[in-house]
């Protein structure tokens, strides 16, 4: 006998010894039993789904009775996985609800289409893991105008006795058995509405007083049967409500307060063992499945492939995105597995919907052996570790920290000086202020309740950060300025890593700490994996900022845009201060972030433009970009420094409603461009806009015609402006018009020039910069001695008088410089030794003043120092070398 045949043989012996239902279903249908036996389970289970009868109630039930039995089978002889048994039975459910509703409808009104009522599913149907012997969850929603009516009948009389055949059809007892047991309680408002309910009706229920529990139950949802149109307009209608893009932890508290009434119902008290509950005990299925689908609600507004109905497939999403240490995955998994098998065992001796282990001896053996063990405990040993494993880790996830921080002021003291915070009498003060809800922030009971639950987990991330009084006091800002801080408290409250994350954001970098203040809600973006992602590409960023604007009103487009730009541009910064990006890498995303909003928002500016003012002929605007945006190195507080040109059109009006001349045309357009960039709004502000590289500086037009920028720059231009072009880069335009730009910029770089002149004039501009525009302080790494504008212009002379190095990126231009011998070799590292520290810098210590002793210490880790003081013995190095470079240049 082969290992299969004894296989089946020991699951057909077992259902003899000790599955009454089975034994009785075998009887029944000996036919699966012998196909079984000579030819397998999937063979046994196709013949299980041929069997019917003319009767639709009688032909349901005998195939469920077949299906039972073969689906058994299969199970007990291990040839089926999990995954596959309740596949396969909520797949023979979908069919069943379709055939049932179909009856139901012909019998209320005949040779009527199955259309105008729908069937979803919901819990473990839902998600295609139907129980051995599991009741549907099920909603019937109408459609009035379209479900079947006998003439000069209600529709919604009609959908309700329609309603009624089908749940007997389904779940009437008969000498044949039944077919599913059907749950219609998860419908809007069950206690007070009809069993079929108008989809307009639930639509309206979910878009204003559906409750966090209603959420959680629609993310296994979908159409199982009838009207699937409908059914599918449904479901995309409440999308919204499922999946929120802003997060709102109030559902997961509703979730606790939902697992700990489960807990205090079923888990009080409860120890693993004889009448332990598996489903709603502690460490139970129901635990795995709040788990994951608490972490779905959490991450799956944001991220669509999080959004997996089964259970399996969400735990191994989480995984993958990040949200789920892989080896909670694995242990949550194997758990399921194991619970959900043992779960149809004991279902599978009387088909009882039964989750509890037996308390009898006797009875716990048989199912013991059922599932393949010795004895009971035997069974119980294997299932004891899984159990408690669950327990663990939801315990953590509902926990609810009643052991607030002391109300009474010496008490609170205490324990914010154990926490870290030195000063606790100050700290002590202000939380007794705000715990008075003068703050705008707490205004509310439930933001108060919210800010307490979070307040002991966040002290104590400030005391472990860097600088724990700077922490507080920028934390403080961001409670005082916020107008509801319920949200934010609670992300923190749920999210100890984000804590921990925004002490050392609030303890080193006054910057991104200015930016919470005003928008507490960027914080949200970093539960998203991706936050950590590099900017892959201008244009792959500008693409994501068109989809989030498409089918929106301008503004509210605009809106939209810079909420995204700045959460990508807060998420950077984070970067540098969490160390996950080298500084180059995060200011070459800057000016992706820049460039990419540029992109987006000028051809949406130019669609609405067009839309009164018509288009002109020719290749249209173009936007040239200059200095660190042209250089793609960007820092959190660089300007972007832009030039618009435009193409020379023939026409001298546009061709729109209100047309207007050339000039007028692309000079408005520019100004729109540039106000989306830089005017802020409510969401705060973006861009500070530079055009004064423009012909002619602030006296000139906004925008030129190319042709104008050509001549321009060969008769008028100083030596600086070309200076200034050496990093000019073409960002926006048509390809035609960004090659002709190309071919102007190269021709100016190629103009002949007097060395002796290029550098007297560099000289003395730089003098005159450093006249009116002083350095401001020892650590100005820009306009310092020896700092990045002295190597600017050493580099930028050298490019002009030998036209070698003409590249926009001023590392590759060192790089060029140095191996056609114009520069030392000590530069490429010396510029990038400043630039990653000015880019660190402008997050830690904006004003270019000594940063902190804590951030201090973090930028010297960063850039590879031991400690401080090395650091600044490197920087004078390179400075110094800088110096001489420069003044080798200028004095040549």
């Amino acid at each position: 006998m082969d290992e299969f045949a004894a296989n089946r043989r020991s699951a057909l012996d077992r259902v003899a010894a000790h599955s009454p239902f089975l034994k009785g279903a075998s009887m029944r249908n000996p036919a699966i039993v012998e196909i079984f036996a000579e030819e397998g389970s999937d063979a046994a289970v196709a013949a299980a789904l041929e069997i019917g009868d003319e009767d639709v109630g009688r032909g349901l039930r005998l195939r469920r009775d077949a299906l039972a039995l073969a689906v058994a089978l299969a199970d007990l002889s291990d040839e089926w996985g999990l995954e596959q048994v309740t596949a396969a039975l909520s797949e023979f459910a979908d069919d069943a609800i379709d055939r049932a509703l179909a009856a139901a409808i012909r019998k209320r009104v005949p040779d009527a289409p199955l259309e105008g009522i729908t069937v979803l599913a919901l819990g473990k149907l839902g998600s295609r893991e139907l129980n051995y012997s599991s009741d549907v969850d099920l909603i019937l929603l109408t459609d009035p105008a379209r479900v079947p009516v006998r003439e000069g009948g209600d529709p919604g009389e009609s959908a309700v006795r329609i309603a009624r055949e089908f749940v007997s059809l389904m779940q009437e007892r008969r000498p044949e058995g039944y077919v599913a047991r059907v749950d219609l309680r998860l419908r809007p408002a069950s206690e007070v509405t009809p069993i079929a309910i108008p989809v307009g009706a639930a639509i309206s229920h979910y878009e204003s007083a559906a409750l966090g529990w209603e959420r959680a139950a629609f993310i296994r949802s979908r159409v199982a049967g009838g009207d699937r149109m409908l059914g599918a307009t449904f479901l995309e209608a409440i999308q919204p409500f499922v999946w929120r893009r802003a997060i709102d932890f109030g559902v997961l508290d509703e979730i606790r307060g939902i697992a700990a009434q489960v807990r205090d119902h079923y888990a009080s008290g409860q120890r693993f063992g004889p009448g332990f509950d598996l489903k709603r005990g502690r460490g139970g299925i129901r635990e795995i499945e709040f788990f994951a689908q608490s972490l779905q609600m959490i991450h799956g507004g944001r991220d669509e492939a999080l959004r997996a109905p089964a259970t399996l497939d969400a735990i191994k999403a989480l995984c993958e995105a990040g949200h789920l240490e892989e080896q909670d995955a694995t242990i949550l998994s194997d758990a399921y597995r194991a619970l959900r098998t043992a779960e149809h065992r004991l279902q599978m001796v009387g088909d009882r919907q039964t989750h509890e282990l037996p308390r009898d001896g006797d009875a716990l053996d048989g199912a013991a052996q059922l599932a393949g063990a010795s004895d009971g405990d035997a069974w119980l040993a294997d299932l004891a570790d899984h159990v408690e494993a669950v327990g663990q880790r939801f315990d953590k996830l509902v926990a609810e920290d009643r052991n607030r921080l002391p109300a009474d002021p010496e008490a609170l003291e205490a324990s914010l000086g154990r926490m870290g915070l030195k000063d606790g009498a100050s700290a002590a003060r202000l939380i007794a202020n705000w715990r008075t809800g003068r703050a705008r922030s707490l205004r509310s009971e439930a933001a108060r309740e919210a800010f307490e639950a979070m307040l002991p987990g966040m002290m104590q991330a400030i005391g472990e950060a860097p600088d724990p009084a700077h922490a507080f006091n920028r934390f403080a800002d961001i409670v005082e300025r916020v107008p509801s801080g319920i949200n934010f408290f609670r992300l923190l409250e749920a999210e100890p890593r984000l804590a921990r994350l925004l002490a050392t954001l609030l303890s080193q970098s006054p910057a991104l700490a200015q930016q919470l203040a005003r928008r507490p809600g960027l914080i949200d973006g970093l539960l998203d994996k991706s936050a950590f992602d590099p900017v892959v590409s201008a244009a792959a960023f500008a693409a994501r900022i068109e989809a989030a604007m498409e089918g929106l009103d301008y503004d509210v487009a605009l809106d939209r845009a810079r909420a995204l730009i700045n959460e990508k541009r807060f998420a950077l910064g984070v970067q540098l201060i969490d160390d996950s990006a080298d500084p180059l890498d995060v200011a070459r995303g800057y000016a992706h972030v820049a460039e990419g909003a540029i992109r987006a928002l000028a051809a949406r500016t130019i669609a609405e433009f067009e839309l009164a003012h018509g288009r002109h002929d020719g290749e249209g605007l173009a936007i040239l970009g200059l200095g660190r945006l042209g250089g793609e190195a960007l820092t959190h507080a660089s300007d972007l420094d832009l030039i618009f040109l435009f193409d020379e059109p023939v026409s001298a009006q546009s061709d729109g409603p209100k047309p207007l001349g050339p000039t007028d045309y692309y000079n408005r357009l520019a100004s729109r461009i540039s106000s989306a960039l830089s005017v802020p709004t409510a969401v705060g502000p973006l861009y500070e806009v530079d055009t004064r590289l423009r012909p002619q500086g602030a006296n000139g037009p906004l925008a030129v015609s190319i042709g104008g920028f050509d001549a321009y720059q060969r008769g008028e231009a100083w030596t600086w402006e070309h200076m200034a072009l050496c990093r000019a880069r073409p960002l926006f335009g048509s390809e035609a018009a960004m090659d002709r730009i190309a071919d102007v910029l190269a021709g100016i770089y190629g103009l002949d020039r007097d060395p002796a002149q290029v550098r007297a004039d560099a000289a003395t501009m730089r003098a005159d910069m450093a006249l009116h525009k002083p350095s401001a302080g020892p650590l100005d790494l820009k306009l310092g001695e020896g700092g990045l504008v002295d190597m600017e212009f050493a580099v930028h002379v050298t490019q002009l008088v030998t036209r070698d190095g003409l590249c926009p990126d001023l590392g590759d231009a060192v790089e060029a410089l140095i191996e056609a011998g114009h520069a030392p070799a000590s530069l490429g590292q010396d510029h990038a030794l400043l630039t990653r520290m000015l880019v660190l810098q402008r997050l830690v210590a904006p004003d270019s003043a000594s940063p902190a002793r804590a951030a201090r210490e973090l930028v010297a880790k960063r850039l590879g120092a031991d400690d401080w003081p090395s650091l600044l013995d490197a920087v004078d190095a390179a400075r110094q070398r800088i110096r001489e470079f420069w003044k080798g240049v200028r004095d040549a």
